[in-house]
């Protein structure tokens, strides 16, 4: 079969590679679309992956091909989407049933063979069938939306198509515009949160959001604007309620400390572009506000479609009455046989772009 292969820190190769057997427990799965993360490019590029060569890419979905001893032939020709980390299910977190902070996992597409290729054997327990309504592109941006749906879930309740009067939610920021903080700022609209703030850098984000509903003049343009003022202007020197952080610099990191209101929340979602640091005034804010500070990382997945803390089924929900439309935010679509572009269209910021995905559907 075909494969995008990281044999080395940015040396990545579409290449023949043998096609995997589904082992006990396990499932062959015919990929069918495979998205880019941002994870993917440092490394592809910068930092390499846990174990190399490897096949990367763990957001995707497909159709199960083939069963290994214990799984149901039933699953046969089943569409599937696939969460990707694979826990040990002995450490203390996953005894919990919270196996997003397993202490001993493996990961599709970062430790163990991932989505970049025609076929990939994954867990049955990993899998999770598509209804019909959802497509194979719209199931490789579960794992994302799962993630932007954590973070929410993480500080407030996200309560689809909420009526709840205006003048009781919480005032609510997000600055970060890739995948994820877009996909947070798509699950808080659909959850009756319009009066976001919300804070980027690029007129094509400002178009996309208020594409999602967001009301235009609750949009800062960072490279135009300041955005502490903005954030002080919009709520009358309060301060945010709710701050996600969804860029990974000490740059916003301090910001969302220095714009949360009195008593509020940081939510740090983006992952970290080099080392964290606050200065002494800013940590002070932390004490003095009596902030409280949460960090968030993947997503809750259980398995279970009745289970009411499973992010996978909450996501897989909206999508299926219509109420979220993830396709919009693909940007750009690659074969294959072209997706090395795609990669190179991320690593070097040719164009602008939110999701770039690999579709053979």
């Amino acid at each position: 079969m075909k494969a995008l292969v990281l044999e080395d820190i940015g040396k990545l190769e579409y290449k023949d590679v043998p096609k995997p057997s589904p082992g006990k427990g396990e499932v062959l799965v015919a990929v069918k679309a495979c998205g880019i993360c941002g994870s993917d490019i440092p490394r592809a590029y910068r930092e390499g992956a846990h174990n190399m060569p490897l096949i990367i890419g763990h957001e995707f979905s497909g159709c199960v091909e083939q069963t290994g001893d214990g799984v149901s032939s039933g699953l046969i020709g089943k569409r599937v989407g696939i969460f990707p980390l694979i826990p040990c299910g002995k450490c203390l977190p996953c005894q919990s049933g919270r196996y997003e902070m397993c202490r001993d996992y493996d990961y599709l597409g970062s430790r163990c063979n991932g989505g970049f290729a025609e076929y990939v054997t994954v867990p049955e327990w990993n899998l999770i069938e598509l209804p019909e309504e959802v497509t194979y592109e719209e199931a490789a941006m579960l794992e994302p939306m799962a993630v932007a749906c954590h973070s929410a879930r993480t500080v407030l309740p996200l309560l689809p198509g909420s009526q709840e009067p205006a003048i009781s939610r919480p005032v609510i920021a997000v600055c970060g515009l890739g995948t994820i903080g877009t996909l947070l700022v798509m699950l808080l609209s659909d959850a009756g949160y319009k009066e976001l703030i919300v804070i980027g850098n690029k007129q094509f984000q400002k178009e996309t959001v208020t594409g999602l509903g967001i009301i235009e003049e609750y949009y800062c343009d960072s490279s135009k604007e300041d955005s502490y003022d903005f954030i002080m202007k919009k709520t009358n020197g309060k301060g945010a309620d709710i701050f996600f952080e969804c860029v990974g610099s000490s740059a916003v990191a301090s910001l969302a400390v220095s714009a949360a209101a009195p008593g509020g929340s940081v939510c740090f979602v983006g992952n970290p572009r080099s080392d964290m640091t606050f200065e002494k005034q800013v940590y002070w804010k932390i004490l003095r506000n009596q902030l409280k500070i949460f960090g968030t990382w993947n997503s809750s997945f259980s398995g279970n479609r009745d289970n009411p803390d499973d992010d996978w089924h909450y996501v897989i929900s909206r999508l299926e009455r219509g109420c979220i439309d993830p396709a919009k935010l693909i940007t750009h679509r690659f074969s294959p046989e072209d997706i090395l572009s795609g990669f190179e269209l991320m690593r070097d910021r040719k164009e602008d772009y939110i999701k770039v995905i690999c579709t053979t559907a």
